[in-house]
């Protein structure tokens, strides 16, 4: 119902009651209303056209919501100046809690000296909005009930109050969401503080809308509207930036021209930004989280226009929100350096200041554990990769060409000295034996029937020729024996399997297994080019395998080789070093981690030389 449709019904309800001043009455009502500015004044003009519409009205209160916590206080009271009515305060409160239409001191046979109490709610959409209520002078149920509904019409005109109320807080509110959208759709920080900015100006009509961060102790200028870059040394950034200093010391927002019912400020740099600049109006509101102030946000009114108390609220509402946003995006939008010294300050006044107990607890333990680490001396030791080998270690190798026919043992067999580990086929060599043994026989046979003849020069040269057969046969049986494959000692077989290779052929001189002593090892570890510097033969450390993680086997360095090797991209240099203790459990092959130690240094450098030898490297390499 709009305010025209209301004044032409109440104006059609006094005519039908008689009242033939309507069109005064009608003219009256709109100027009332017309210059209402608030919801007080509304309520007051309505309610004085409603108690005057009426007859026999001795008194009227209009009662409206007043915050959004539900709490209802009288707005308007007819006629200005009269007490209260306990009797009628208590049909308001009737009205409020029952939602509903109250009228109370109906009677039968009415007087006019029994006043009559009506109260009825202001609803908008279901939701209690208030109420208006009048005391009558006493009249019958048929009038009272014309009365109440005469009065729901005119009801209509503080409904549509309501519904705009309404509607300018949730327009409010999508204004705020526009402005926080605006911030969150732009990546970079000095982008989103522009359109930010410039949303701002657009919205409210203003000349310039200027956004700043504090930097150090002041407050620097970020963002202007409608300019994405801007001359940072100006006399208008400067006032701009004394503005915003000086609303952030009294954290508060300040708007000059000053209202007259406004609280006390100092505007000096606001008068001389208006002075130096023309602006109409300028009011400037902190950014602020919590109790710190983040920066300020300024809005400069083109002249002849003011700021209302509904545009302030709203710009602090807005402020409120957007603040935070675009003081983490300008926070992301950094350095990484500078990030790093603003956290590195951060924590320091968190560490200095009141409050922070578990901080300034951690730091102090921390303080604590670097200067025991600091003063208290450790063992160094020299980490590395170690591995076993035999300290002898014996290739057993084919003494003639010729086939497998037997193996006996292989890789990982224990074996003793003499034990057959494989033979190799030797019927060619029996053969050969016996055509050496039956050229013997014939050399013997004629070397003796020539001593009988006397003939001593031939006796002489078969003699000769039977040594020779002699040695032939020698050889033979040796080669016969070389043929079956034994363990030149006690020791394990590291190397060779011939089980797969029966009547294979083989070379002379392959290697056909590679054997080991039982009771001598040496470990071999791959020092870091890094440490070798700090080895030294005759060093003792100590040796936990892969096989024997409980068990520490000690060690002596015996040999360091001066040639290094590659390995996985690093120099390592080959250190050997003599097992002792638990040798009987130990097999050449097994891999572990051995430490050699060094002497007693402090344990905070044991820690980080490695880390300092890198930093000290990478800088020289970098230095002219």
């Amino acid at each position: 119902m709009t305010q025209d449709d209301g004044i032409a019904l109440i104006a059609d309800a006094q005519r039908a009651a008689g009242d033939g001043n309507s069109e005064s009455f009608e003219s009256t009502a709109w100027a009332r209303l017309a210059h209402a500015v608030d919801s007080r004044s509304f309520a007051a003009g309505w309610l004085d056209i409603q108690c005057r519409a009426f007859e026999g009205v001795i008194r009227g209160a209009v009662i409206l919501r007043t915050s959004e916590a539900a709490a209802f206080a009288p707005v308007a009271i007819w006629p200005e100046g009269i007490e209260g009515s306990p009797k009628l305060a208590a049909v308001v409160e009737r009205a409020l809690q029952q939602r509903q239409v109250v009228v109370d001191g109906v009677k039968r046979v009415p007087r006019r000296q029994d006043p009559i109490f009506i109260a009825h709610p202001i609803l908008v959409d279901d939701e209690l909005y208030g109420a208006a209520a009048l005391e009558i002078e006493g009249r019958s149920d048929s009038t009272v009930r014309d009365l109440v509904q005469r009065l729901g019409w005119g009801i209509g005109w503080l409904e549509a109050l309501a519904r705009r109320k309404t509607f300018t807080s949730k327009a409010r509110l999508v204004t705020v969401l526009e402005l926080i959208s605006t911030s969150l759709q732009h990546e970079r920080f000095q982008a989103a503080a522009t359109a930010v900015a410039t949303e701002l100006a657009t919205t409210f009509g203003c000349e310039r809308v200027s956004i700043g961060f504090i930097k150090g102790r002041h407050i620097k200028v970020q963002a202007l509207s409608h300019s994405s870059a801007f001359a940072k040394k100006t006399n208008l950034i400067r006032g701009i930036e004394g503005a915003m200093d000086e609303a952030a010391d009294q954290l508060a927002t300040v708007i000059f021209p000053a209202r007259k019912d406004g609280p006390f400020q100092v505007t000096r740099a606001h008068a001389e930004l208006l002075e130096q600049h023309g602006t109409g109006a300028v009011c400037t509101i902190p950014l602020t989280a919590g109790e710190r102030v983040l920066g300020a946000l300024v809005l400069e009114l083109p002249t002849g226009a003011e700021f209302d108390a509904r545009t302030v609220e709203l710009c602090e509402h807005a402020a409120l929100l957007v603040g935070p946003v675009l003081d983490v995006k300008r926070k992301e939008d950094r350095w990484l350096a500078q990030k790093a010294w603003d956290s590195m300050q951060t924590q320091w006044r968190h560490l200095l200041g009141p409050r922070h107990v578990a901080l300034k607890l951690w730091t102090l333990v921390g303080v604590l554990v670097l200067a025991f680490f600091s003063i208290v001396d450790g063992d160094y030791m020299i980490t590395a990769d170690a591995s076993l080998e035999g300290k002898v270690q014996r290739a057993v190798t084919a003494a003639m060409q010729g086939y497998i026919v037997e193996a006996r043992a292989r890789a990982g067999d224990i074996v003793r000295e003499g034990e057959l580990l494989a033979a190799m086929d030797n019927r060619d060599l029996r053969l050969e034996r016996q055509k050496v043994l039956s050229q013997g026989a014939q050399q013997e046979s004629e070397r003796r029937q020539a001593i009988a003849e006397g003939n001593r020069a031939r006796a002489a040269i078969l003699e000769t020729q039977g040594a020779q057969v002699r040695a032939q046969l020698a050889l033979v049986d040796e080669q016969i024996a070389r043929a079956r494959l034994v363990a030149p000692f006690d020791a394990v077989i590291v190397k060779g399997d011939l089980r797969q290779s029966l009547g294979a052929a083989v070379a002379r001189g392959s290697v056909l297994f590679e054997v080991a002593p039982l009771d001598t090892y040496r470990v071999i570890m791959k020092v870091d080019e890094r440490d070798i510097t700090d080895v030294a033969v005759g060093q003792t450390g100590r040796l936990a395998l892969t096989s024997m993680p409980n068990q520490e086997i000690g060690l002596v360095v015996e040999k360091i080789t001066p040639v290094s090797v590659v390995d996985q991209g690093r120099n390592f240099f080959r250190v050997e070093a003599r097992a002792t203790g638990a040798v009987e459990k130990l097999r050449p092959g097994m891999e572990g981690i051995g430490k050699i130690q060094v002497d007693q240094r402090r344990l905070i450098w044991i820690w980080t030389h490695k880390l300092v030898h890198w930093m000290r490297m990478w800088i020289w390499s970098w230095w002219p």
